[in-house]
């Protein structure tokens, strides 16, 4: 029995380590995405074209940052106010929901499954922890902005630019980007070229809040911040 105790424990131990190890590969490697990796699995088309935080539009990074986690310059990969609400609203019974973090979405799209359930809170709490004490904002954010879905088959903000508005990240207007920056957390719902009403709506509340509250990308590089 001890020994069937102990090969258990040092099988969970591995699997604990890989992410942890990756993370500090990740400060210095591109990492794969497990998202677009299941996909391609499947057979089904996956477009990604990495680019460093450099050449994507400081507008569409702001834009993210404000309309996805706009505390991101200040936790610490886990925003403790949204989890105890989160918490509270578990303990209540009530179905798990977001309060992901951009740092917590990065975990999640390298190492973890895509199902919402709390056992995976459990486990992208502790290592957004992680990640963010290994990376640096700026790392964190570049791995962010190349991984993220933007639609059924776009993955990345270089080839969302392309497939959207068919030009390099870098070159948006800052009406494009903030439109793609607001189709995030609903890419296959939102369409950035023809947005409806509530996503207008959204739109113009990111642009105010990019013009009034500066204090929210003091993390982030000079030439990136407002």
């Amino acid at each position: 029995m001890r020994v069937i105790i102990r090969a258990l424990a040092g099988a969970v131990a591995t699997v604990v380590s890989i992410p942890l190890f990756l993370t500090i590969v990740y400060a210095f490697v591109d990492p794969p995405s497990l998202a677009i990796m299941r996909r391609q699995a499947e057979g089904r088309p996956a477009v990604q074209m990495w680019r460093p935080l450099d050449e994507i539009s400081p507008v569409l990074i702001r834009a993210v940052v404000m309309a996805e986690d706009a505390r991101f310059c200040l936790h610490w990969g886990v925003d403790l106010n949204q989890m105890r609400i989160v918490l509270r609203e578990a303990m209540d019974g009530e179905p798990p929901r977001g309060a992901s973090t951009i740092t917590m979405q990065v975990v999640k799209n390298l190492f973890l499954w895509p199902e919402r359930d709390y056992l995976r809170k459990a486990v992208e709490v502790p290592l957004a922890f992680w990640m963010d004490l290994v990376l640096s904002k700026d790392r964190i954010l570049e791995i962010y902005l190349n991984i993220a879905q933007w639609s059924a088959s776009t993955y990345g903000a270089e080839a969302a630019s392309q497939h959207y508005f068919g030009v390099p990240a870098a070159n948006l207007t800052r009406e494009q980007a903030v439109a793609l920056a607001t189709i995030l957390p609903a890419p296959g719902a939102r369409d950035p070229r023809n947005p409806g009403r509530r996503h207008r709506a959204i739109i113009q509340h990111v642009n105010r809040e990019l013009e009034r509250a500066p204090w929210v990308f003091t993390c982030l590089p000079e030439d990136i911040r407002p």
